[in-house]
């Protein structure tokens, strides 16, 4: 299997269309053609049908796409990589993270891809889950690290990182906080002041959990970011709930949730068949394949 077969393939699962797809590869119809068939050969059947205005991907076509996608994507990377290690010449990456995400988390492949684009530029956003959304949709950035999205927007590609759990954080001084136990029941938190976070991509399935435990939370203050939840935590304002991996103090103290099992899954986003730098899809491949467990999360249900 070449590169330039499964290049004409992608073009062709596009526009669905050999002509086109032809055009688009600055090939002639022929030579896309044969080695389309040529592909197919190798595969073991035919990837596209043929029916004048309903041509269509067969099953084995629509299967094999997003292997041989992943495989172009890779040797791009890998042949950017090596054009970018000898001339350090590389574009700005804009990415955007979730105001819920600890950025600490991603020191590990952001190290790996300076390692591998010595020039790269890296303009990293901070926003809520609509400032995700609307970056992605507008084009201002190429990637978008974050929590749940939801039904957010039906282009975005999804790629799960890890999955964690969704815990209590109380000031050290708190009542709660100077119990032995290392967990708290709902019940507990009756006459508690919950802080609430602005748009966070956690809030609609924790509500929907708390309702059906019969629990209520009694608002107290609204915060955007985990950092000002945190220093309202330390103010003693009231108690919050938080992913495993936001950022902790020693001023405060994390309990597991007795009776409620809820968590998140974070992953990488980016919008279906629109085309990503070589430093991007780097960047993509780096976080897909990160060990996350040092975190104490786990795998992507």
């Amino acid at each position: 299997m070449e590169m330039q077969q499964v290049r004409y393939f992608l073009a062709l699962s596009s526009t669905l269309n050999f002509t086109r797809a032809a055009e688009e590869c600055n090939v002639t119809q022929p030579a896309l053609t044969r080695a389309i068939k040529t592909l197919e050969e190798e595969l073991g059947g035919e990837l596209l049908r043929r029916e004048r205005q309903h041509s269509h991907l067969t099953e084995l076509g629509r299967r094999m796409l997003p292997l041989l996608q992943q495989c172009y994507d890779a040797a791009t990377s890998a042949k950017s990589l090596a054009k970018a290690v000898q001339s350090s010449d590389v574009a700005p990456l804009n990415v955007i993270i979730s105001n819920s995400i600890n950025i600490a988390l991603l020191v590990s492949p952001f190290t790996e891809l300076f390692r591998a684009y010595p020039g790269v530029h890296l303009k990293i956003n901070r926003g809520s889950l609509a400032d995700v959304v609307d970056a992605l949709k507008n084009g201002n950035v190429e990637l978008a690290v974050a929590g749940p999205l939801g039904q957010a927007w039906d282009r975005l590609d999804m790629w799960p990182l890890f999955q964690e759990g969704i815990e209590l954080a109380v000031n050290s001084d708190h009542p709660l906080a100077r119990r032995n136990e290392a967990d708290v029941a709902l019940a507990q938190l009756a006459a508690e002041p919950v802080l609430s976070r602005i748009d966070w991509e956690t809030s609609e399935e924790l509500s929907r959990c708390l309702s059906a435990k019969g629990y209520s939370p009694r608002t107290a203050h609204e915060v955007e970011t985990d950092q000002d939840l945190l220093a309202l935590l330390e103010a003693n304002a009231g108690v919050g709930f938080v992913s495993l991996t936001a950022p902790r103090s020693p001023n405060t103290r994390r309990l597991k949730l007795r009776d409620l099992d809820v968590s998140r899954t974070v992953s990488v986003y980016a919008v279906a068949g629109r085309q990503r730098s070589p430093v991007a899809t780097t960047l993509l491949n780096l976080l897909r394949s990160t060990d996350w467990s040092p975190f104490g999360v786990s795998e992507p249900a």
